[in-house]
């Protein structure tokens, strides 16, 4: 059973990111855009810079950072 997703807004998704070894590389507009290296590659993930993150935009950075679900869980 998955959990209850929490309500974050972009700057406390970054937070998260951040933690879990995402940088912030620049801002353009509204987003940021935070990447992590891997071997061979690196991950990007724009984030809205918005008070809170509607559900659809929460699951898309969610599976584009290919982090836990369980971190973003209430």
């Amino acid at each position: 059973m998955l959990g209850k997703l929490r309500t974050l807004s972009g700057e406390e998704m970054c937070g998260i990111l951040f933690r879990n070894g995402f940088v912030e590389v620049r801002r353009k507009g509204s987003h940021m855009i935070m990447q992590k290296k891997i071997p061979g590659s690196t991950v990007t993930v724009p984030v809205p810079n918005h008070a809170e993150l509607k559900i659809g935009t929460l699951l898309s950075i969610i599976r584009q950072s290919s982090l836990p679900r369980i971190l973003f869980e209430s």
